[in-house]
């Protein structure tokens, strides 16, 4: 009993005594040595790049392009993070991530943004653009600014499109020539309305995944078959599980590269300026290397031999067409006059 009193006065003595004279906490902190490496840290800015495709993607290397020259521009002031192949977000919910400010950039395919903005839809209308000429006059011309004005910049601030291909039909199935070949298929789909009324119009099931995780349920058999460009289709090694290749040319694949509003208004009008025009030269350089891309990894795929390859001709390609034209009714009222004009003007000047 003694020894838990005398144990008791002890701890009292201490307190009081600690009480009464005080502890100088500041002499503590004070005494940490100075890291010069935190020296301008506060004045750093940080800008999380995540997307979905493989680094060697004209995405992947256009997001790499684009945060170097920024990274240049401003001395090191803006630091881009790039978090690709979906490491840090998947295509279902990297557009929320934006939102919530958990990343500051993203690049989805033009189709994400449709549940969310339906006009978008316009840029998933098959064979709505017959030339690489076509789609970029589509991107930066007329379609690109209705579309990007369609945003809300106060939550997503939309600053450009970047390229990618054409798509093409893979399946592991039978080769697809007519639009009956499609007939009972299951194929995976990005989340469009337009994509999923082209399928339908075929005769067609989807399902609508990310695409991260495509190679997986063509591995278990979950889908036949999917849409892509020839650099996602060998980047993301999906014609290990695949035997046929039509190329169709049916559609085309594009990004748009969208911000996070409130951190864009944060934003110095020199940082802006600085950032637009990097992402201007990225975008003029992702159009000429996006070409170039697919036909490399096209001309991989045709050495793999893995894919028996078809090429859709004159004949079978109005015969898509016409099978697809019910599509572009559907989808007019809710695209809208002034986009579905802007797409005929476009079909007419470029047709082939």
């Amino acid at each position: 009993m003694r020894t838990i009193m005398a144990i008791t006065l002890f701890i009292l003595t201490g307190i009081l005594t600690a009480l009464f004279f005080g502890f100088d906490f500041s002499k503590a902190a004070n005494s940490l040595e100075y890291d010069d490496e935190q020296e301008g840290m506060k004045d750093e800015i940080v800008i999380k790049f995540s997307h979905v495709a493989a680094e060697n993607t004209p995405k992947g290397r256009a997001a790499r392009k684009f945060a170097s020259l920024v990274q240049e521009r401003t001395r090191g002031k803006i630091k881009v993070q790039i978090f690709a192949n979906g490491s840090l977000y998947n295509d279902q919910n990297e557009y929320q991530a934006l939102l919530d400010g958990h990343v500051q950039m993203i690049a989805p395919a033009t189709s994400k943004l449709t549940k969310h903005y339906p006009k978008w839809q316009v840029l998933d209308l098959p064979f709505a653009f017959p030339t690489q000429k076509a789609v970029q006059e589509a991107y930066e011309g007329k379609i690109g600014n209705i579309l990007l004005n369609t945003l809300d910049s106060d939550h997503v601030k939309g600053l450009t499109f970047w390229y990618n291909g054409y798509k093409q039909i893979t399946n592991d199935e039978k080769p697809i020539i007519l639009p009956e070949d499609f007939t009972r298929m299951h194929f995976r789909i990005m989340p469009s309305p337009v994509i999923k009324s082209q399928f339908k119009m075929l005769d067609a099931s989807t399902s609508v995944l990310p695409f991260n995780k495509v190679y997986r349920n063509l591995e278990v058999q979950f889908i036949d078959g999917e849409e892509n460009t020839f650099s996602n289709i060998y980047t993301k090694k999906l014609y290990r599980h695949q035997k046929y290749l039509t190329i169709s040319n049916h559609a085309y694949l594009g990004y748009v590269v969208l911000m996070n509003g409130k951190f864009w208004n944060r934003l110095s009008p020199e940082n802006k300026k600085i950032i637009n025009q990097a992402l201007k030269e990225t975008t003029e350089w992702n159009h000429r290397h996006s070409i170039e891309t697919n036909d490399q990894q096209k001309r991989y795929l045709m050495k793999t031999n893995a894919l028996k390859i078809h090429y859709l001709t004159n004949e079978e390609e109005k015969r898509w067409k016409e099978a697809l034209g019910p599509v572009y009714h559907k989808a007019a009222p809710i695209v809208g006059k002034k986009l579905m004009n802007e797409v005929d003007r476009l079909q007419k000047k470029y047709s082939y």
